[in-house]
Parts: structure tokens; C-alpha cells; sequence
């Protein structure tokens, strides 16, 4: 979902805070059966849940591909009523094909009567649903999978049973950005539409790549490694002829009527006690003071992770002029493998220094501390907005401009009649990217002849080159080289960033126990998970996406003038942001751990606080955990 995010936007033609509405109900459909899970799940058949949940992941992720066979071929020249299948320059307009098609244009109230049959603006609607069918299934399968492995095992093995899931689950998602990656470069209607007649390419912010056949793919395998968990036993350590001798005593046994009535005035009470008993302990937690200070401070460190793994596509391809598949390989190659190693030597030297409550504390510290620091420089690492006629460029290129909305045609393409919505970027020999080839003034162009080239463009001509070649190219001009540097400066950054954040949010895990008592660790740790998901997996990518928004100048629009995803972004303004709200919500956590730090101290004064070796357990298990929600740091072990 996160490498698919962007390609979503531009296919449903959304804006970010909408993408990242689609991108938390992954969490919402969690949240609505975690307490069912979390309850019942030890009491039935586990292993059906396992593989329920799996069948439901996969008949999510189908659901999410499926608008792809309903909406038609996208056409990524929508401002201009531009078929995709046409390779023809004709349909460029530049000054002279305009001032013609001026003489005939269809009135308004024509174009209108057919928006809502062409519109699919609705259809991210089973995107969302598929996605939250996603969350739904997700639920039953890290926590009810750790206790099921854990309660028949042999003693001493599970340990090697977890890591070999671990592992497994790094190679997963390795997996899941290379063929993000591959499918990125794909054009999203591959195997129908003649890939010779698509102009854009994927560093276009048009582009769209084929998010579907990921979903697709996910969704297949889901449902395939559903099947085996189907045949598992209850108990696999029970010999089958004692399972069945059980089965029957137990038929027996509910077949007695006065057992039956026994039995429900006892569950009566039971469940009374049970319900009277919860509200006390979450009272217990939530006026535990350490408690409240762990679970506001993880909020704020994870919601800066979301954001970022939400959003990194993004603000590559904004900053730098990567493209999606570019990014995600790296990610893949790279950033991943850093937190796994990251994860593996944080619980190494949890063990191997014993560290007490302080030094787990102090270690979450240095990781806040860390990743502040590299919001820090990543100010430094802000490229300049691209030069941009019409938007942060005068149309003849001359001086800036204050605003991008509304900006006022110039003398050199005032008579062309142009549709000043249109983004049919190109590049002119000057350095300076123009919204269309009308836009430039250009007279003509080489036809069908790849590369497209426009000539005679009047307002590259008002530059003042000296070679007279006032001509353009189609597509936007790229980042120089100064930006490009960066750009790689950037990346090893946060490769180094997440290996040592990564080695910090291990002891989370250690600490969310320790700061309770040992009845309530369960319901710590569950009510823990509700608020990351509910605060964080939910809301992050949505008010960060509302950030972005803003940051937009140049919104597409379809053939009804409705606004759709934004085709380009003050590069300037929207790192300062982005980066800015990260630094705010990264600072409170220091000053907090800090407070922590000494409730700590004066609390546990002389007392043993050092790692038991149950909870290094439960700190291999929330690494599981954190491996199959790459959204964020959830230690979901106890849940169960």
C-alpha cells in the first residue's frame, strides 16, 4: 500500500489526505476486531482464525485491484481530452493550432452533460473497502500465529521458530519492494493500450505505473497460504484418538441440561466479574503516570516514521525528480536491510549489557535524539522549486512571481489562446519548464518524430538566446546537478537514520512491560497498540497529506473542472513543512524522555530493573510484529 500510494492518488485522480484516508483504513478494519481477537482468539480453533484472516487479506487486496478493470484506459491527458492510444504532436496544441481551435471550441454547457458519465472519481471507494477488508484479516495472524507457536513448541524452540518468521517476514517485504519497484515501470494499462503511443515516461508526474498487478499479486498468494492452516489441529501436541475421545466427552457433557444452566449462571458472574475487573485495571494503567508518559511520547516518535514511510515516494520525486521505481528499489536494496540490522543489534545489546529501565530509557533517548538530528540536516538537503513559467516564472521567463495563482499572460503568448489549466509540460533549451507547448508560444513541432521537439516557442525566444534556437522538449526539465548531489546525500541518511532508530525502538517493547504490574502487561500492551493504530496508522497519513496539499501549484483538472491530484508542488515550501512538523512532533519526545527518565529514577531507586529473559521473549516478538505492520512499531505479542 505505501509503495502504491502516489500511483493511487493520480489513477483516482485524489489529493494526498484523501490517499492517506485510504492508506489508514488498513488500521481502521484492524481496530474493529482486535478486541474480538484479543478475547475469543485463545478460545477457538486458532489456526482457522490464522487462515480466515489470511483468505480475508487476500480477498482485500483483489478488491483493491479490481477498479482497475472497471474504469477503462487512463488517460493521463484528461486537461486536454487527449486519447493516450494517439501518438500524434497534432494533439499537442501549440500558439497556432490553438488560435484556430479557438474558432470552434465546444461551449461549456456541452462538455458538462457527460462529466458524470466519464467521471471514476468514486471508485478509490473499494480501494478503501478492500483495504480495510485487508486490516480485518490482518488482525487474527501475528498474535494468534506468536501464541500458537510459543504454547506447542518444544521447550526451547520457539525462539528458533520466531526467528525463522522474522526472517521470513524481512524477506517479504524485501520481496514486496522489488516487485513495487518492477511494477512502477510498468504502464498502468500494460497488455492493453500500444506502449509506442504512450508519451510520458515514469519520471512524469503523470505517470502512473501498475499499481494493480501488486494487489493482485498479494491478494493470490494470501489466498493460497490460507489453504494449509485450514488442517492444522487445535492441538497438535494431542494424539488424534485422544482429540476425538475429548470431542465426544465434551458433546456429552453439553448435552446435560442441568450442566448447561450451571454453566451459564456461572458465565454470567464470570463475565460480570471480567467486565468490572477491566474497567479497574485500564483505570490502573491510565493513572500510572510512566505508563502515560511511554504511550504520548511513542505516539509522537511513531507518527514521524509513518509520515515518512508514507510519504518518502513523494518527497523523492518532488525534491529530487526520482521516480517511484527508483525509490522503491532503494528502499528495498538498501533501507530495509538497515532495520533489520538495526533491530537485531538493539536486541543484541539489550541482552548482552542487561540494560535496567534507565538504560533502556536512555537508549530510546539517543534513537529521538538521532532522528532529529537528521530532520535536522535534511533542511540542508532542500532543493530550489523548479523554474516554472507560470507558476514561479513570469510566462516569459523574465522574473519571479509572488504567487503562482492567477499569474498574467505575457506579450509573447497572450494571442495563442490558451487553456491555461492544460499540463502538457515541456522544457525549453533555456532551462525552464513551461505548462504546455501553447503556453511557450511554440509554432511547430517534429511530428510524431520521438524526441518530440517544439520550435519557433516565442516565449523561450524572449530569454534572449544567442543561437536563436528558441525550441523545447516534451517533459519537464530535470534537477541540476547540485540537487542530484543531495539528492544521494539524502538517501545515505536515512539508510543511516533508520539503522539507528531502529537499534533505539527495540526497547519499547521491554519498556511497555516493565512500567506495569505483571496482571496488567496484556491490557498495556493492547491498549498501547489501539492508540498507535487509531492516532497514528489512521490519522498521520491524513493531516501530513492535508500538509502536502497545501504545498500544491498546480492541481489536474478533468473535463468538468473538477480539481484532481497535483501534477506539482512548491519543492521549497512543501520540504520545509514536511520536515518542519516532523522536528515538532520529534522535540516533545526528547523533553518527555527525559521526564521519564527521572520518574525512573526516583521510582526504581536501588531496585532491580535489569531485562528478565521473558521479556527479551517478548521483545523478539514485537520485532515479528514490527516486521508485519511496516507502518509502525507495534508490540502486539500479549495481545492474545
Amino acid at each position: 500500500m505505501k509503495i502504491s500510494s502516489t500511483q493511487i492518488e493520480r489513477r483516482f485522480e485524489i489529493s494526498s489526505s484523501l490517499a492517506g484516508l485510504i492508506d489508514g483504513s488498513f488500521e481502521i478494519g484492524n481496530l474493529f476486531v482486535i478486541v474480538f481477537v484479543s478475547y475469543f482468539g485463545s478460545k477457538l480453533h486458532r489456526p482457522k482464525l490464522i487462515g480466515i484472516g489470511c483468505f480475508l487479506m487476500g480477498t482485500g487486496s483483489i478488491l483493491m485491484a479490481l477498479p482497475h478493470f472497471f474504469m477503462g484506459y487512463y488517460r493521463y491527458s484528461k486537461e486536454t481530452n487527449i486519447d493516450p492510444s494517439e501518438n500524434s504532436t497534432s494533439n499537442l496544441p501549440n500558439c497556432l493550432i490553438n488560435q484556430m481551435l479557438s474558432l470552434n471550441r465546444t461551449p461549456p454547457e456541452i462538455i458538462e452533460r457527460g462529466c458524470v458519465k466519464e467521471s471514476g472519481s468514486h471508485m478509490w471507494i473499494y480501494v478503501f473497502m478492500g483495504n480495510m477488508l485487508r486490516g480485518i484479516g490482518e488482525t487474527p495472524v501475528v498474535p494468534l500465529g506468536i501464541s500458537y507457536i510459543d504454547d506447542f513448541a518444544k521447550e526451547g524452540h520457539s525462539s528458533l521458530y520466531l526467528g525463522t518468521v522474522n526472517a521470513m517476514g524481512m524477506t517479504g517485504l524485501v520481496f514486496a519492494f522489488m516487485l513495487g519497484s518492477l511494477f512502477a515501470k510498468m504502464y498502468v494499462d500494460i497488455g492493453y493500450v500500444d506502449l509506442s503511443t504512450i508519451r510520458i515516461t515514469p519520471k512524469d508526474s503523470r505517470w502512473v505505473g501498475a499499481w494493480w498487478l501488486g494487489f493482485l499479486v498479494s491478494g493470490i498468494v494470501s489466498i493460497i497460504s490460507s489453504i494449509p492452516f485450514f488442517f492444522l489441529p487445535l492441538n497438535p501436541n494431542k494424539p488424534q484418538k485422544e482429540r476425538k475421545v475429548s470431542l465426544f466427552l465434551h458433546v456429552l457433557k453439553t448435552n446435560d441440561k442441568r450442566n448447561q444452566i450451571a454453566n451459564l449462571t456461572n458465565r454470567r458472574k464470570y463475565i460480570t466479574k471480567n467486565v468490572t475487573g477491566f474497567f479497574q485495571s485500564l483505570k490502573s494503567i491510565l493513572t500510572n503516570p510512566l505508563y502515560v508518559i511511554f504511550v504520548i511520547f511513542t505516539l509522537l516518535h511513531m507518527s514521524s516514521y509513518i509520515a515518512s514511510l508514507t510519504y518518502i515516494i513523494k518527497m523523492a520525486e518532488q525534491q529530487y525528480g526520482w521516480s517511484a521505481s527508483k525509490t522503491n528499489f532503494l528502499l528495498g536494496v538498501l533501507a530495509l536491510p538497515a532495520v533489520a540490522i538495526g533491530m537485531f543489534s538493539g536486541g543484541y545489546i539489550i541482552k548482552k549489557f542487561k540494560l535496567s529501565l534507565v538504560g533502556l530509557a536512555k537508549l530510546a533517548f539517543c534513537s529521538a535524539t538521532v532522528h532529529l538530528l537528521s530532520q535536522v540536516l535534511y533542511f540542508f538537503l532542500i532543493c530550489e522549486s523548479k523554474s516554472v513559467a507560470g507558476l514561479t516564472l513570469t510566462y516569459d521567463g523574465n522574473s519571479p512571481v509572488r504567487s503562482h495563482v492567477d499569474v498574467p499572460l505575457s506579450y509573447c503568448n497572450s494571442e495563442c489562446n490558451c487553456d491555461e489549466s492544460q499540463w502538457e509540460p515541456v522544457c525549453g533549451n533555456n532551462g525552464i519548464t513551461y505548462l504546455s507547448p501553447c503556453l511557450a508560444g511554440c509554432k511547430s513541432s517534429s511530428g510524431n518524430k520521438e524526441p518530440i521537439v517544439f520550435y519557433n516557442c516565442s516565449c523561450v525566444e524572449v530569454i534572449g538566446l544567442q543561437n536563436k534556437n528558441y525550441s523545447a522538449h516534451l517533459g519537464e526539465c530535470p534537477r541540476d546537478d547540485a540537487c542530484t548531489r543531495k539528492s544521494y546525500v539524502y538517501f545515505v541518511i536515512q539508510v543511516l537514520d533508520a539503522f539507528l532508530c531502529a537499534v533505539g525502538l527495540t526497547s519499547y517493547s521491554v519498556l511497555a512491560i516493565r512500567i506495569v504490574q505483571p496482571e496488567l502487561k496484556a491490557l498495556a500492551i493492547g491498549f498501547h497498540s489501539m492508540i498507535m493504530r487509531s492516532l497514528g496508522g489512521i490519522l498521520v497519513p491524513i493531516y501530513f497529506g492535508a500538509l502536502i496539499d497545501t504545498m500544491c501549484m498546480k492541481w489536474s483538472t478533468n473535463s468538468c473542472g473538477a480539481r484532481g491530484a497535483c501534477r506539482i508542488y512548491n519543492s521549497t515550501y512543501l520540504g520545509r513543512a514536511f520536515f518542519g512538523l516532523k522536528v515538532a512532533l520529534i522535540f516533545p519526545v526528547l523533553v518527555l524522555l527525559t521526564v521519564f527518565i527521572f520518574v525512573v529514577k526516583k521510582k526504581f531507586h536501588g531496585k532491580d530493573t535489569k531485562v528478565s529473559e521473558n521479556e527479551r521473549q517478548v521483545m523478539d516478538e514485537a520485532n515479528l510484529e514490527f516486521l508485519n505492520d511496516s507502518e509502525h512499531f507495534v508490540p502486539s505479542a500479549e495481545e492474545q
